[in-house]
């Protein structure tokens, strides 16, 4: 594996119901912010560092599918009706034998895109690498366990120090060889997690906030602006 990881995938096919009445009528990833949108913004920082920009759509697909083209992504999934790990086992990213960034169009988030595959590598490449967080007041989050670095569980139920970002680094090629497709990421995570293929980066986020109501996109919005008028 080179140094770097050239692929990235953001996850942007909900419906967003908590945003509601703004998502009646945009997905959440258009959703307003810094002049631009959600994903828009996410778009913008994975080019510095990232070739390769995949996309998964359902809810509005055909409105995002056309905003997306014009931001020059390179591919789109529609996966409307599918759970959120569908496209693992049904799209052709799934002979890809390199590690991919998997992101959702939530994170307001700043990464060191390098550090991350360095820690990838030193771990031996597993499966999937979760990148943990701090957990946030306000923000809900599933509690991840681990005995240095091998996840042992991710769940809701009983707090640990730290949750999942949802921002995780794959290989598709070995997680369709170790897994049966299922309903959600819980599924694939509790089937790695037999295979002890499931373990946790050390690189944490720099900046990290996940958006899931119009409350929070207002507070994170403010806190750009208050930053900039610093």
């Amino acid at each position: 594996m080179s140094q770097s990881i050239q692929q990235v995938l953001i996850m942007a096919a909900g419906r967003g119901v908590r945003m509601r009445p703004l998502t009646d009528s945009i997905p959440k990833a258009m959703a307003p912010f810094q002049g631009e949108t959600l994903i828009a913004n996410s778009i913008k920082q994975l080019r510095e560092s990232i070739n390769y920009i995949h996309v998964t759509v359902g809810y509005k697909s055909a409105m995002l599918a056309k905003y997306l083209m014009k931001k020059g992504v390179d591919s789109i999934f529609n996966t409307e009706g599918h759970s959120n790990s569908w496209w693992i086992h049904n799209t052709l990213l799934k002979h890809l034998d390199e590690p991919i960034f998997v992101l959702t169009c939530d994170n307001v988030v700043q990464l060191d895109f390098e550090l991350l595959a360095h820690d990838y590598k030193n771990i031996g490449e597993p499966a999937c690498m979760l990148v943990p967080v701090i957990p946030v007041s306000g923000l809900e989050g599933d509690f991840i366990e681990h005995d240095n670095g091998k996840v042992l569980s991710v769940q809701r139920d009983t707090p640990t120090n730290i949750y999942c970002s949802g921002i995780q680094v794959l290989n598709l090629r070995q997680i369709v060889k170790l897994t049966q497709e299922k309903t959600s990421f819980y599924d694939i995570w509790n089937q790695l997690i037999e295979h002890e293929q499931l373990y946790i980066s050390s690189i944490y986020p720099k900046k990290w906030f996940a958006v899931d109501t119009i409350e929070q996109l207002v507070e994170i919005e403010n806190q750009h602006v208050a930053k900039e008028c610093a």
